[in-house]
């Protein structure tokens, strides 16, 4: 079975675009790294898994998710409570206690994706305020066996951002 996860971060406020996000693309699930500034129950947001951000208020956003898609252990936090903006090695940890392969996280708007080790962390950057590139971003992750993941980022436009894109082989 092939699956699709499409991840975003960092939207601070936006509606419109990440309804059209949604309905750009097929997926078999959706993540949602923090700082949405929405309630937790916004119509935007349903059907998403989502964790709260430093922007975010709703008491009800959990801090962070381990979800489960096919035969990869996803973990997802904003990163602000991991200090992402100095270094991934709390991050890391955590991934570590909870068994996760892909670590998703925002905060630092900065899009990216790097394999260290046996896991894959990975910032879709930021729908509303990008840094380090002109675009806002996010990504979408395709698999059919772990050792395989196709990484495709775009524009909040639905383009393509070939360098950020990247295939993972995982026993490399």
């Amino acid at each position: 079975m092939k699956y699709k996860v499409l991840i975003m971060s960092d939207s601070h406020g936006l509606k419109k675009e990440l309804l059209e996000i949604k309905q750009r693309h097929t997926f078999d699930a959706i993540i949602h790294c923090g700082d949405s500034e929405l309630d937790f129950n916004a119509p935007e947001l349903d059907g998403i898994y989502k964790v709260g951000g430093n922007c975010d208020f709703d008491p009800d956003y959990p801090e962070d998710q381990v979800l489960e898609i096919g035969d990869i252990r996803f973990y997802i936090t904003h990163g602000h409570l991991h200090q992402v903006k100095t270094n991934l090695l709390r991050l890391s940890y955590r991934a570590e206690e909870v068994g996760a392969s892909i670590i998703c996280f925002g905060h630092t708007h900065i899009a990216g994706a790097e394999k260290i080790g046996n896991r894959l962390f990975l910032n879709p950057g930021s729908v509303r305020l990008p840094r380090n590139r002109p675009e806002a971003t996010y990504a979408i992750l395709e698999w059919e066996m772990k050792e395989d993941i196709h990484i495709t980022f775009y524009s909040t436009q639905g383009e393509i951002v070939e360098p950020l894109s990247k295939q993972v082989k995982w026993n490399s």
